[in-house]
């Protein structure tokens, strides 16, 4: 695996300006990116735990802005003075393992087992796991019901298919002239994301193993369906990320959307009166649909010690650390297991429910050997289906050929 692609490639391009700045881990110290503003308590916590338990052993954790901290571990890497271990998104996985920048994390049968269902495959290809789960996030479909009630409609009956969420959009503008869903499109990485969560809902996928089958009649359903609920979305989709389609709908200026759990904390203390259900499915559904998106604990080659390292990611993230990492944190994470204690939190906080229930048929983000080039491939198709520039059809035989040079 010697192919230098996308982030390793620009890795290389400033690495010798590093100089000794990323020393090969001190024997007995296992180095950290950590991503964020600061480390999570809970972490905190269980470093010190392990640490005790691991005499001699110290877990050398560097907190790094989230714009800045999986730039830093590659670079450190493509420079020959890797971390050992780094927080990053799983759909870099593939990318890394390819320009041999990390070792693989084996899992056992029980250890896949514990997770929900397709978890495992988040970071996994070529039947080998490159990561240890540490973050999940999935959606769920939000509507407003004064609006639906405004409209016409039964505020207590969300759509459960696409059709009926592109009639009740249409329902929404031309009975309120406001936007009857929020459709965003902007040149953001989540604008790939949210198409996604349609792939998901249709029983598509863009990627098998090394194959791409992107050009099929369930992908190109989804696409159909962006087209034609655009009329009906708010304006100017190319202009917005889902937290700003996020901010117009707290406004009270869509009918729905979709959006992590994140969405509903806010709601909490809102005035809209609003609730929440899985993703309205496809044609082609087998069932409850959501893209999947993890980040990943990488451990990179070259540290000299990772195998301890690769014992400590999975100490941090094993059921105990990470359930209490999960419930108690305010970032609104999917629990990566099922446990009596997400029991418990779906029963005491029903809105939890779809967020849980859409991982049954959901799926992975797709691993590219250089996710940013497939990630601008999907991000052009659907601002030229959503702008009117090319049919579904047209945009999506483009986008199938482009990502050919990616997989």
């Amino acid at each position: 695996m010697t192919v230098k692609t996308g982030l390793y490639a620009l890795a290389l391009a400033t690495s010798t300006a590093l100089g000794t700045l990323g020393a090969h881990a001190a024997d007995k110290e296992i180095s950290w990116i950590y991503c964020g503003d600061k480390i999570d308590p809970v972490h905190e916590k269980y470093i010190k735990e392990w640490e005790g338990k691991n005499a001699g052993w110290k877990i050398a954790a560097e907190v790094v802005g989230w714009a800045q901290c999986q730039d830093k571990a590659t670079t450190l890497a493509a420079a020959g003075t890797p971390v050992a271990m780094a927080y990053v998104g799983s759909r870099t996985l593939k990318e890394f393992a390819e320009n041999d920048l990390i070792v693989p994390v084996p899992m056992s049968d029980e250890e896949k087992k514990s997770y929900y269902p397709h978890i495992v495959d988040t970071v996994t290809f070529e039947d080998t796991q490159w990561g240890v789960p540490i973050a999940f996030s999935t959606k769920a479909l939000y509507w407003n019901k004064d609006l639906f009630k405004q409209a016409g409609l039964d505020p207590e009956t969300p759509p459960k298919t696409w059709a009926e969420e592109i009639a009740f959009a249409k329902q929404i503008k031309e009975k309120t002239g406001i936007a009857g869903y929020g459709l965003p499109a902007k040149t953001f990485d989540n604008t790939m994301h949210q198409f996604m969560h349609w792939v998901y809902t249709n029983n598509g996928k863009l990627i098998d193993g090394d194959k791409i089958v992107a050009d099929s009649p369930q992908v190109l359903a989804a696409l159909k369906a962006y087209k034609d609920i655009t009329p009906f979305s708010v304006e100017g989709a190319t202009a917005y990320e889902q937290n700003e389609i996020r901010a117009v709908f707290l406004d009270g200026k869509a009918g729905m959307i979709q959006n992590s759990t994140g969405a509903a904390y806010r709601l909490l203390n809102s005035n809209i009166n609003w609730g929440v259900t899985t993703l309205p499915l496809g044609p082609d559904a087998k069932g409850p649909g959501t893209l999947l998106i993890t980040d990943s604990l990488a451990i990179f080659k070259g540290s000299g010690v990772e195998e301890k390292a690769i014992e400590f990611a999975k100490f941090i993230t094993s059921p105990a650390p990470q359930e209490e990492y999960e419930l108690t944190t305010d970032s609104g994470l999917t629990p990566l297991r099922p446990s009596a204690k997400v029991d418990q939190l779906i029963k005491d906080k029903p809105y939890w429910k779809p967020f849980v229930e859409g991982i049954t048929y959901g799926g992975p983000e797709p691993l590219f050997k250089d996710y940013k080039g497939f990630q601008n491939v999907m991000i052009e198709m659907v601002q030229s289906v959503v702008t009117g520039k090319a049919e579904p059809e047209a945009a999506l035989k483009k986008a199938a050929a482009e990502l050919e040079q990616y997989k």
